[in-house]
């Protein structure tokens, strides 16, 4: 199985300062900004670039609900997990599996750029948030080249 890093998501409290941190300071560029309001989800992101790398900047759209929100009020502000591309989930997942690592069931969803991911139990990850993701769509448009 292939891994490739992926983005790194960074959980944060004021998404405007934050992103005015990675502009100027750091001299990334803002690639996209939306809202997710879907149930587990409840976050505000901002996709960076930083020299080729991708980060995530997520802010808790709701302070009851969201895992962001729950995520800085136990450990505050910070690097919340990092995401692993592989070349296809379901394969992954099953090695996962054979290996005894669980998931997160309840967090296997695809995003509004078509990023299928599931995070990984932290329990099974020596306490690191890890997201295992692929971009099925856009495997299919390259493998039809």
């Amino acid at each position: 199985m292939n891994l490739k890093l992926d983005h790194i998501g960074i959980a944060v409290r004021n998404l405007e300062d934050s992103i005015e941190f990675y502009i100027n300071i750091v001299g990334g560029k803002l690639i996209d900004r939306y809202q997710s309001d879907a149930e587990g989800v409840e976050s505000e992101v901002a996709i960076l670039e930083v020299n080729g790398d991708r980060i995530e900047l997520l802010a808790p759209t709701n302070n009851t609900t969201s895992p962001i929100a729950r995520f800085i009020k136990q450990k505050g502000k910070g690097v919340h997990h990092i995401a692993y591309q592989v070349d296809n989930l379901d394969e992954a997942l099953a090695d996962l599996k054979q290996k005894g690592i669980r998931t997160l069931e309840n967090t296997l969803r695809i995003n509004k750029h078509g990023r299928r991911l599931i995070y990984l139990n932290p329990a099974d990850t020596e306490g690191t948030i890890i997201e295992y993701c692929d971009y099925p769509e856009i495997s299919n448009i390259n493998s039809e080249d």
